[in-house]
């Protein structure tokens, strides 16, 4: 049999970037062998095993032909007579279709390396068409090297067109979607992966959300950089910027989704698009099946950014119930997450530094660190009980934010 290193550590090894995880094809070899020399197989629909020292990938060099539409209609062919350029040619990206021999010559019937120094992203074949995930892999890859300059090839882009005329991003299902998504969230510059959809026609498909605020105004005295989905993405750049966890990156994503829904006699404000803001991530999240963590810091930013920001005009009391709402005395790093995305959103606009100070989120946790100090014990060794205890404890905190402003 013959070993071969393909895919991302290739490809990085050959732009200069660090390699965090190595992939190997086994050409003319059979599942029996691999397990015989001590392979761990953990492929279902593919063979692929685990070295048994390296715990690293080794897969068992395959063709794959299409029978029914979607990600799971594939026809897997495995033996020792399919070749490594035969394996090659079933990547979905010429930058990604390269190997490495045992001498450590490069083998690349491609094409790949040349796009590499052209700093394109283009498909190996035709057989891209053949599985719907391979757009949101497209922009994906889009999202993680765009500050190299990388563009995707016209021709490429226009196939991923195609395909989704055809009704082939219909059949992605939710888990692969998501398991996209997020990744492309936490890529260097998320942003470019919306720009990417939008401009194939899947984000529709994928996040009609999003797709909703192309074209849709705001007050330029706001928003002077146009468009709700303009400021989303600046916002979400800001959130990569700042290294944001993903769970505050997809709230940034859905935090102004209510303001597709505005009637048109109320543009360019939008009043109310919190809560219906709030009713969209979740519809969101409920269809890609978002965790619940993701899910939770979306719902309360679309509902609550528009209080954070006027978080300096607040009186104590409202203050100390926004924290209520918010259960920032429980779960003060969701709460964290909450002021974060609320930042990015701050930030998001053409005319504000992308590292000024949100001066609303600094209130807040110093706020919260103050009413945090108030508990129920001192009152209830006062020989308060029941609902008075819960009141003295809330105007207590309301007179600790109060001196703290």
């Amino acid at each position: 049999m013959d070993i071969y290193r393909v895919g991302g550590s290739v490809r990085d090894e050959l732009l200069g970037l660090d390699v965090k995880e190595r992939d190997w094809v086994v050409v003319g070899a059979t599942a029996e062998q691999l397990e015989d020399a001590g392979y761990r197989r953990v492929g279902k629909d593919f063979p692929v095993f685990l070295h048994p020292q390296t715990g690293e990938e080794y897969a068992l060099a395959r063709t794959e032909r299409k029978t029914a539409a979607g990600y799971h209609g594939f026809e897997v062919h495995a033996c020792p007579d399919v070749t490594l350029e035969e394996d090659l040619a079933r990547r979905d990206l010429t930058i990604n279709a390269m190997a490495i021999d045992s001498d450590g010559q490069l083998i690349d019937p491609y094409g790949g390396r040349e796009d590499l120094a052209k700093r394109q992203l283009r498909h190996v074949t035709q057989a891209f068409a053949e599985d719907p995930l391979r757009i949101l892999r497209l922009a994906r890859f889009a999202a993680r090297f765009a500050k190299l300059g990388f563009r995707i090839a016209p021709q490429t882009m226009e196939l991923c067109r195609r395909m989704v005329d055809a009704g082939e991003a219909d059949a992605l299902v939710p888990e692969r979607v998501w398991q996209e998504l997020s990744r492309g969230l936490m890529e260097p510059s998320p942003q470019r992966m919306i720009e990417v959809l939008r401009e194939c026609g899947a984000l529709e498909k994928v996040l009609i959300e999003v797709d909703d605020l192309y074209g849709i105004p705001q007050r330029s005295d706001y928003h002077p950089e146009g468009d709700a989905a303009k400021h989303t993405l600046l916002a979400l750049e800001v959130a990569a910027n700042h290294g944001m966890p993903l769970a505050v990156r997809y709230a940034v994503l859905l935090h102004d989704s209510g303001k597709a829904q505005t009637p048109c006699a109320e543009l360019p404000s939008h009043p109310e698009h919190d809560v219906r803001g709030e009713q969209l991530s979740e519809a969101a999240s409920e269809r890609l099946r978002v965790p619940r963590e993701c899910r939770d810091v979306a719902r309360i930013v679309a509902r609550y950014h528009l209080h954070a920001h006027r978080a300096l005009q607040l009186r104590p009391g409202t203050i100390v119930e926004l924290l209520e709402r918010l259960d920032a005395f429980r779960r003060p790093q969701r709460f964290e997450y909450f002021l974060l995305a609320c930042k990015a959103d701050y930030l998001g606009r053409e005319g504000v530094a992308s590292h000024a100070e949100y001066r609303q989120g600094v209130l807040l946790r110093r706020a919260l660190d103050a009413a945090q100090e108030i508990t129920a014990k001192e009152f209830v060794e006062r020989g308060m009980r029941g609902p008075e205890v819960g009141e003295a404890v809330r105007q207590a905190r309301c007179q600790a934010v109060a001196e703290l402003l």
